[in-house]
């Protein structure tokens, strides 16, 4: 009380105290933003690099790692130079505009608002935040067509699809002006965004390519194994920051979705798994992996809209069902999706954006939002897939005829057997 009887006595401060208080990032919330970043890059490289490394030949091991570290790099500088401007500046529904190329106007003083009335985070950080997202998503995409497209092939890819798809779906989805914000669409952190984006540019990258030789007639089993459960396992921990950074503060709505992605996870490690036994009569390491993957991004669109109940039940189901998908669909179809980006990432994502309609149900235990009906919501969350799948697969198919025109999309018949690490980087990645 004597301080406040103080500051009152001194007439500048007085007014100070009565001018409105300007928001000033909580140095806690800082921090959480920055750590949050640094798991999603830790989910690409090694992450991701060595989950998809470690499933195909020895002979494509460093062509897989090229690619996925060289895109999400590649994608990082362009999401400073046009694509944060385009994704979340400016007043359009669709894109933004070219007010912040390079980051034009953003100052360490400047800030972005939170989901909290008054919170704000530095908005430097929220550009390196959503750069890593932009990026892994594109990553995400190699697996597709793994073993067989020339490298710069996939830089004019990855440059045209980033550009004319994710900014545009990034836009829509999580700007406060986008056409599916504005539906009311629920997308926490990123299942049509990243996700179904990611794994339907990448279908229609393994159709357009076509087949590795000898596919259906000749084993093509993972090389290493271990390596695929290491870069798993940091998938799972990096996603933390992947869901829970999503958040954007460090509160107590962050364990929710911490435990949610946690619980999921696990219980479609546990339903791949299960599933792997009865049909197959044996369960591998490569499915319980691939169970991990699955589970994490069914949660993706959902962690911050469900219960613990929910989420447990969404693992369960993507889990069965991303299973199914890379082992019946992919048989029946006969399409060539090297790392199955389509059966986990697409399937999985579908599952868990049309779910959230129905889970966020607080009849399900979830938190619920405003003038909530289930059925309305399910057709918004269906929208939005939709939305999402045909812009992808048309702006995907445009993208890769272009690269196809440009320099050609796959090697020769020679390379493709000699292997991809010395035909196009000259190394090797085990030496004999």
């Amino acid at each position: 009380m004597l301080a406040v009887g103080l500051l009152a006595s001194v007439p500048h401060l007085a007014l100070a105290q009565d001018a409105p208080a300007v928001p000033v990032p909580d140095k806690a919330d800082t921090t959480w933003m920055l750590v949050s970043t640094l798991l999603v890059i830790l989910m690409a490289a090694p992450g991701l690099a060595l989950f998809y490394g470690g499933m195909v030949r020895a002979k494509n091991m460093l062509s897989v790692l090229m690619q996925v570290f060289v895109t999400f790099s590649l994608l990082v500088v362009l999401w400073a130079v046009y694509g944060y401007s385009l994704a979340f500046t400016g007043t359009g529904q669709w894109i933004g505009g070219f007010g912040h190329v390079l980051l034009a106007g953003i100052t360490p003083e400047s800030t972005v608002a939170t989901f909290t009335d008054g919170v704000v985070i530095p908005e430097l950080v929220f550009v390196a935040f959503q750069a890593t997202f932009a990026a892994i998503t594109a990553s995400l995409i190699v697996g597709s067509f793994a073993e067989r497209v020339k490298f710069q092939a996939v830089m004019i890819f990855m440059v045209i699809w980033f550009t004319f798809c994710y900014l545009p779906i990034a836009r829509m989805v999580w700007y406060g002006e986008g056409f599916l914000f504005k539906q009311g669409a629920l997308d926490f952190a990123g299942g049509t965004v990243v996700h179904i984006n990611a794994g339907i540019a990448g279908l229609v990258g393994a159709l357009v390519v076509g087949r590795r030789i000898g596919f259906g007639t000749t084993a093509m089993p993972p090389h290493n194994l271990p390596m695929v459960m290491i870069g798993a396992s940091l998938l799972w921990v990096g996603w933390f920051g992947f869901n829970v950074g999503s958040n954007l503060e460090a509160n107590a709505f962050t364990g929710l979705v911490f435990i949610n992605t946690f619980v999921a996870t696990a219980a479609a490690v546990v339903a791949w798994t299960a599933g792997e036994w009865i049909f197959r009569g044996q369960p591998t390491m490569l499915g319980a992996a691939s169970g991990a993957v699955a589970g994490l991004v069914a949660i993706t669109p959902s962690c911050g809209f469900l219960g613990v109940g929910g989420a447990l039940v969404l693992g369960l189901i993507a889990g069965l069902a991303c299973l199914w998908a890379c082992a019946k669909l992919k048989a029946w179809a006969g399409y060539d999706d090297s790392l199955d980006v389509f059966g986990v990432h697409a399937v999985g994502g579908i599952i868990g954006a049309i779910l959230t309609g129905v889970l966020v149900s607080p009849t399900f235990g979830g938190t619920g939002v405003d003038d909530y009906h289930m059925g309305h919501q399910v057709w918004v969350q269906t929208l939005g897939v939709a939305i999402t799948v045909t812009w992808s697969a048309i702006v995907a198919f445009i993208a890769y005829k272009i690269a196809d025109f440009a320099v050609g999309l796959r090697v020769t018949e020679e390379q493709e057997r000699e292997g991809l690490d010395t035909a196009c980087h000259g190394e090797r990645a085990y030496q004999n």
